[in-house]
């Protein structure tokens, strides 16, 4: 039943919908479908949109500034609903809802309702009796399927009328399919039409996820025509069960004990959604899908998990009974029982389908980085934001490092990232000044009060966000030094300790541990990393050039004008050591050059 209600207030009109279970359908002044959505009951759902508009979120209120009507579907039940709103969203593409950002038609493989079937795959699904299954996300899969269905059975691929009448009259002549053995020639009678579907009634078991149940009745026949001495046949069988399990070692096989279930995964980011699909049949996964749901509004991670379910079922059929999903929908689904695993094979089994779900993310991500850097930088800057519960944005962040090698050239360094990438230019590097010996504490708490006092004199912008190198005594005090300065609330500041990766935050006892995978922790560690590569390139250098400075200059008669010759003609020390007396001379003067000769061979 479809109700279409006036342009006119219609706020006023939700009082009039039913508690039933139905689709919402909302319109703007153009008569526009803008938004299709589900309900358990139509009434309190609806009206959910017309509370005040400070309880509704941002881009919710957007939407509901633009709703001139409404129109509303009741049906019988929530799946109904569920499975009406997924056709109706695919039909119309509303502005505000999920997209569903998948639009191919996948292959199936079809057994065909004709004497003699043939097996074969095809994208358009008939409705003539035939057999279908799938359909296969995985395009390679199914060919490697159907390769190895023609290794195991011998089944026709023609097109023939193979009636009675047309074969007892001797129409047809063997095909070459037939000499080479790939075909057992029912056109020409060879085969009887019982000893034929015995095939298909196999290939239909195997695509139905029966490969152990026939990997075991080979194996059964192969010893029986052993034992009865029949080695021809016996290595037939062979041969077909070597096909299937290495065909099948190429799959996961979980556990023969998990019946056929089916699993969903979903993670989701800053409103977009990473779902993943696995089914299992007799043990062995079968079917793997991913897909992205883009909202347009704010939606419940239930109701997200929910389309995503519908999807599936629109796509793949029917549910199995058993369904492991991440949390409970909100939609129950009738027969169907799904649950949350804690421990065993199931719950790994939901891990690893997140697992896919992870790799779908972390592959948009990488095709925003190449192909809309703008975009992956944003992303980048409010996942972190929402990670480490920040109250601004950090577009400008900074890291600081310490470098001493037992108490000698203290240094350190501070790199900067703009929307999460590299400003080299903005790179600066520090001699510690008031500190004495190995105390990276003090140095911390030196550099970060010189950098940002410099840059409040200069007029400079300040970070959002700093990041320090170190565990809570380094956070501690460049948190002082930023209290000193007054720029505790201007400036978020935490700390990355190598260890177990985890971040430090002032005044939590707790370290935060963020995902492995995730965008936030990757890019504190490459801030963290590059922080120390700069500030160990710049020790280095003023190591190398203190031992050289220390090693000359001590060499009596060799001040600084004397250095820089040796140097500039030379390039290094260890060349100025090997060099002969005549070689030095042509630079510094016999008298030197031979006291110079001297005091390396003494010191070697």
């Amino acid at each position: 039943m479809i109700l279409f209600l006036s342009v006119m207030n219609v706020a006023q009109k939700v009082d009039f919908l039913p508690h039933s279970p139905g689709v919402y359908r909302f319109l703007n002044s153009e008569g526009e479908v803008i938004y299709v959505g589900k309900a358990k009951d139509l009434r309190k759902r609806v009206s959910q949109y017309f509370r005040p508009p400070e309880s509704l979120d941002r881009k919710t209120r957007v939407m509901v500034s633009k709703i001139a009507d409404l129109m509303h579907t009741v049906v019988e039940s929530e799946e109904d609903a569920l499975l009406l709103e997924n056709n109706l969203i695919k039909q119309i593409q509303p502005k505000y809802n999920i997209m569903l950002k998948d639009g191919k038609t996948y292959p199936w493989i079809c057994v065909k309702n004709e004497p003699f079937p043939r097996v074969f795959s095809t994208r358009r699904v008939v409705k003539d009796g035939s057999r279908y299954y799938g359909p296969y996300s995985n395009v390679g899969h199914l060919h490697a399927l159907l390769n190895l269905i023609g290794n195991l059975y011998q089944l026709r691929n023609c097109k023939l009328a193979l009636t009675p009448e047309t074969i007892a009259a001797g129409k047809y002549k063997k095909c070459l399919n037939a000499h080479l053995g790939k075909c057992n020639a029912p056109c020409t009678g060879e085969v009887t039409e019982q000893e034929y579907n015995s095939q298909i009634d196999a290939v239909e078991r195997l695509l139905k996820g029966g490969a152990a149940e026939i990997i075991r009745e080979y194996k059964q026949l192969m010893k029986e025509a052993s034992a009865s001495l029949n080695f021809e046949l016996a290595q037939s069988y062979k041969e077909k069960v070597d096909l299937l399990e290495n065909h099948y070692a190429k799959s996961l096989i979980v556990n023969a004990s998990i019946p056929d279930v089916d699993v969903f995964s979903m993670i989701e980011d800053n409103g977009d959604a990473y779902c993943n699909f696995i089914r299992v049949k007799n043990g062995c996964i079968i079917q793997s899908f991913s897909m992205e749901l883009k909202t347009k509004i704010e939606e419940s991670s239930e109701s997200l998990l929910s389309s995503f379910i519908a999807e599936i079922i629109s796509k793949f059929g029917e549910l199995s009974k058993e369904v492991i999903v991440p949390f409970m929908p909100d939609q129950e689904f009738e027969g169907k029982h799904l649950f949350v695993p804690i421990k065993g094979d199931k719950a790994s089994l939901l891990a690893l389908s997140r697992s896919n779900a992870a790799a779908l993310k972390a592959d948009k991500y990488k095709q925003e980085e190449h192909l809309r850097p703008d975009e992956y930088g944003n992303r980048l800057v409010l996942n972190l934001q929402k990670d480490l519960g920040m109250s601004k944005e950090p577009h400008h962040i900074e890291c600081f490092d310490n470098s001493n090698i037992q108490g000698t050239n203290p240094v350190a360094s501070c790199v900067v990232f703009r929307e999460c990438r590299p400003s080299k230019k903005d790179y600066r590097h520090f001699n510690i000044k008031t500190v004495v010996g190995a105390n990276d504490y003090a140095s911390m708490k030196e550099v970060v009060n010189r950098r940002y006092s410099r840059m409040m004199t200069e007029g400079e912008s300040l970070p959002e966000l700093v990041v320090i190198d170190g565990g809570r005594g380094q956070l501690h005090f460049a948190y002082e030094a930023l209290q000193e300065l007054g720029l505790t609330d201007e400036i978020f500041i935490v700390g990355i300790a190598k260890r177990l990766e985890e971040i430090i935050v002032p005044g939590d006892p707790h370290p935060l541990f963020l995902d492995k995978n995730s965008s936030s922790l990757k890019v504190l560690m490459q801030i963290r990393d590059e922080a120390h590569r700069f500030g160990i390139t710049h020790h280095r250098n003023r190591r190398s050039k203190g031992q050289i400075v220390s090693q000359l200059r001590s060499i009596p008669g060799v001040g600084e004008a004397t250095e820089t010759k040796l140097l500039r003609r030379f390039k290094s020390v260890a060349k100025i050591k090997k060099a002969s007396v005549e070689e030095l001379a042509e630079v510094v003067g016999q008298k030197l050059a031979t006291e110079i000769s001297a005091y390396f061979r003494q010191n070697a």
